[in-house]
């Protein structure tokens, strides 16, 4: 009998999707690593914007291995030679902006419109869906200031995924978790069928 010839796998929703994740400095950036590398396996193409306080938390290194392309972590690329990263072409190249893991202080500058960093000001440039992965401790995630900016932020009309309940890395236990990154991947897929449904 004839050995049966392999098969692709097949295509998913993420296929060709140009992704930006950005990442915020948060203890949960070390989950991003997985997410860039479930992404990337679902067949997207992932750029990375790692906050400098993020890369205190994960390297550039592991980002860029993972998702195979150089990691932005700020304006400039070449200050001497007036090389910078635009945020408008950024913007305007992703089909979606991820920043998993939002923090308390990231959320906070999106909501009042604030961009001290490249993440901000392309996520203020952004025409493609938004979604925010919030990731905190139990007080901060029910501070009245963050319920309103995460209020305020999906009523600019971002996607703000749930923060499940669980133990957290200060010991405490309560919402605030960043959603897994398998998760993130399934909204993510939902979202676009959804988009190539209607």
């Amino acid at each position: 009998m004839p050995e049966a010839l392999p098969t692709n796998p097949p295509l998913t929703a993420l296929q060709g999707r140009r992704i930006l994740l950005g990442v915020s400095a948060s203890i949960a950036a070390y989950k991003a690593a997985v997410l860039t590398r479930l992404l990337v396996k679902a067949g997207a193409e992932v750029q990375v914007i790692l906050t400098e306080a993020a890369a205190a938390f994960v390297t550039p290194l592991t980002l860029g291995t993972l998702s195979k392309k150089p990691v932005l972590t700020g304006f400039l690329r070449d200050a001497a030679a007036g090389e910078w990263h635009n945020h408008v072409e950024l913007g305007l190249w992703a089909d979606a902006l991820v920043i998993a893991p939002a923090s308390a202080n990231t959320i906070g500058q999106l909501a009042n419109g604030l961009c001290p960093n490249l993440l901000c000001a392309v996520c203020l440039s952004a025409r493609c869906p938004v979604f925010l992965a919030p990731a905190m401790d139990v007080d901060m995630f029910a501070h009245p200031a963050v319920t309103q900016n995460l209020a305020r932020l999906r009523s600019f009309g971002n996607h703000v995924f749930d923060s499940p309940s669980g133990e957290l890395a200060s010991g405490l236990s309560g919402p605030g978790r960043m959603l897994e990154p398998e998760e993130i991947v399934d909204e993510l897929e939902q979202f676009f069928n959804d988009l190539q449904a209607s």
